[in-house]
């Protein structure tokens, strides 16, 4: 399925801004049981790492990865990846429910981790790969593509830190995606122990932003709700989620996020960012200026005291994640994401869906 359908395979390119000489910052993909393993990579050799190495079980996984990266080795285990000296960041999307125990590996090994959201579905996972960090001293940091991968919620970020809409004190979040043929997802997506649930899942995004962009380092989950609406076939899947947050600086959210885009969109979610200061707003639409036909995105809406300003930014700002990333591996420093927000954010959703009332069973 083409990427603008398909949310599992949204991988974007950008422009090279290499913040390395070449070859001095080598890195490995290891585990591609997500799409969003390549928009990992596309970010990282954007910015001017060196991919090294690939490993997977699956020869098919690894044969579509060599077409868009035919540069790279094929490793033939995981452990030849882990005691390359040179490799200093394993990336990884693997099953959700194994994401923790492989940073664990990565990071015992003396590498920094670098892994696709959710990061990991219970909080004994957390606090296992808390005590790893502690022991080790490594990074495991998250790919919340949702913000760092989309140039409106990168401007937006950027806007705020200049006081545009003063304070920000709430945040609206919706986080729709389309599922697409059921049987194109493996078996995995539908089995609640390995994906985590909803909220966990596609809600990780949700809430990372919420931490973000109102500058919030804890929050309580106030309520939350999941159920299943659309897919009798699938009862462990759920298909609609909500929740609203409370931040330790009083700032608030809510945020719904759910499988059911139809199939007339033009791209796989209509996802949507509202966030109110004291000074102003800010409107995202990050994946499609609907009802245009235009077949933009990356659309910001400012909304202040100067007046109203419309900004379409793809391709004007660029992912500094990425290179900020590279930098703070090679210079130990918190520049692209600090270690407790990554895990926030990763506590927070884990926590929405633990005490997530349900609200529709799957009906066959």
């Amino acid at each position: 399925m083409e990427m603008g359908k398909d949310g599992m395979n949204y991988a974007p390119k950008g422009k090279p801004q290499p913040v390395v000489e070449k070859g001095v910052f080598c890195i490995a993909a290891v585990a591609l049981d997500h799409g969003h393993i390549y928009g990992m990579c596309n970010g990282l050799t954007e910015a001017g790492a060196k991919l090294k190495w690939v490993y997977d079980p699956d020869p098919k996984k690894i044969a579509d990865f060599i077409k868009a990266f035919p540069q790279v080795q094929v490793a033939e285990s995981e452990e030849e990846v882990l005691l390359d000296p040179e490799v200093m960041l394993v990336c990884s999307a693997a099953k959700t429910s194994l994401r923790s125990a492989l940073g664990i590996r990565v990071m015992k090994a003396g590498k920094d981790y670098f892994t696709d959201k959710a990061p990991l579905t219970s909080l004994e996972q957390l606090a296992s790969v808390k005590e790893v960090i502690k022991q080790t001293g490594r990074k495991y940091m998250v790919y919340y593509s949702e913000r760092i991968h989309v140039e409106a919620a990168v401007f937006a970020g950027q806007l705020i830190d200049q006081g545009a809409i003063g304070t920000p004190i709430h945040i609206d979040g919706f986080g729709p995606h389309r599922v697409g043929d059921p049987k194109s997802r493996p078996d995995w997506f539908y089995q609640k122990e390995t994906y985590g649930g909803i909220l966990c899942d596609i809600g990780s995004h949700q809430i990372e932003q919420f931490l973000y962009y109102c500058g919030v380092k804890d929050a309580k989950v106030q309520y939350s709700q999941v159920g299943n609406f659309s897919h009798p076939d699938y009862p462990e899947l759920e298909d609609f989620g909500d929740a609203v947050l409370l931040g330790d600086n009083g700032a608030t959210q809510h945020f719904r996020v759910d499988w059911l885009t139809p199939k007339g969109l033009s791209t796989w979610g209509d996802g949507r960012t509202f966030i109110l200061g004291t000074k102003g707003y800010i409107e995202l639409r990050k994946y499609v200026n609907v009802g245009t036909g235009d077949g933009s995105s990356n659309h910001v809406f400012l909304i202040n005291d100067e007046g109203e300003q419309h900004f379409e930014v793809t391709g004007k700002v660029g992912y500094p994640f990425f290179g900020q990333l590279i930098l703070d591996c090679i210079n130990r420093t918190e520049y692209a994401m600090t270690q407790e927000h990554a895990l926030k954010a990763a506590e927070l959703c884990v926590r929405a869906e633990n005490q997530a009332i349900t609200i529709k069973e799957a009906e066959r």
